[in-house]
């Protein structure tokens, strides 16, 4: 906090080819700021219980702060005109974060971790913030953003349901046969191996010649670019994590337990869906998690290629 008083705290900008302008606090603000720097530190030594009440202070200070000097900043400008939380604003936030959660460790009332939420949602509601660039962008882009935001759920859970279908099977036959787990693991590690915009670029071709040979898939909206590359890619890169997580989850099962099953009289299936799949399932299913975060960060790239 205290090196962000003294940087820049707005950047200014006419438009969003400019570089810019970068803007200070006033002398009594960044004197304020450095005051509330200090004041948690020396409230801790003195009373504990009450450093949540300078450290909240700081906090909701350098927001109040970061909406007021982006409008000032504002002001006379044309529409398009942005104004930013420069380096000094992050920075401060940053300080005054630390102080809050430091100050939830030197006790003090529960309710006083909701008061920086108090104060928070009572400045966004009052539209102290409403000249900050990124709420701007939020009211000038809403429409798109959610509908971008549905498409994005919409690729990762096609592309995970996919992966979910086709690996399942996959790891339940190669979990029994040493040579079939190597290879099918052996290409699903390869398939890690390509670059995501590499693999992206690579689908282009083969998938416009099938367009291209049967018209029913150019109707249904297989083409070189769009849905069908950066679904296939997706499917592809989180096959690995479902893969290795359901043969290494089957192959884990307690021997005993399979013995114990057989001799009860289980068949096969009953043995799978009533003790494997079971005691398998928690290790298989952190596998599925991993290949879902995997996939949102795969389904950014899917935008250069009209996805």
């Amino acid at each position: 906090m205290l090196a962000g008083a003294w940087l820049p705290w707005v950047l200014l900008r006419p438009n969003r080819l400019a570089p810019g302008e970068y803007l200070r606090l006033p002398p009594v603000w960044v004197a304020a700021l450095l005051v509330l720097a200090v004041l948690p530190l020396l409230v801790a030594r003195w009373r504990p219980a009450l450093t949540w009440v300078p450290a909240t202070l700081a906090l909701l200070l350098a927001v109040w702060l970061l909406g007021t000097r982006t409008g000032a900043a504002l002001v006379g400008q044309a529409d398009f005109a942005r104004a930013s939380a420069a380096s000094g604003a992050w920075l401060t936030l940053l300080g005054a974060g630390v102080a809050v959660y430091g100050a939830r460790l030197c006790g003090g009332p529960r309710w006083t971790g909701w008061a920086w939420v108090a104060g928070l949602a009572a400045l966004l509601l009052t539209g102290t913030l409403s000249s900050w660039s990124v709420l701007v962008e939020g009211r000038n882009e809403g429409p798109r953003w959610v509908q971008e935001l549905a498409q994005h759920l919409r690729l990762v859970g096609s592309a995970l349901g996919l992966a979910v279908l086709i690996g399942a099977p996959l790891a339940v036959w190669a979990s029994g046969r040493e040579r079939v787990a190597g290879a099918v693991l052996g290409v699903a590690n390869a398939v890690q191996t390509i670059p995501s915009l590499a693999l992206l670029g690579l689908l282009i071709a083969p998938l416009s010649a099938l367009a291209n040979a049967f018209p029913a898939l150019r109707e249904a909206g297989v083409s070189g670019i769009g849905v069908a590359p950066a679904l296939t890619a997706m499917t592809l890169y989180a096959l690995l994590p479902v893969l290795r997580n359901g043969v290494v989850a089957l192959l884990g099962v307690p021997a005993g337990a399979v013995d114990a099953a057989r001799g009860m009289g289980m068949t096969a299936a009953q043995r799978f869906w009533r003790v494997q799949l079971p005691l398998a399932l928690p290790v298989w299913l952190s596998g599925v998690r991993q290949a879902a975060v995997l996939l949102v960060g795969v389904a950014a790239v899917a935008a250069l290629i009209g996805a």
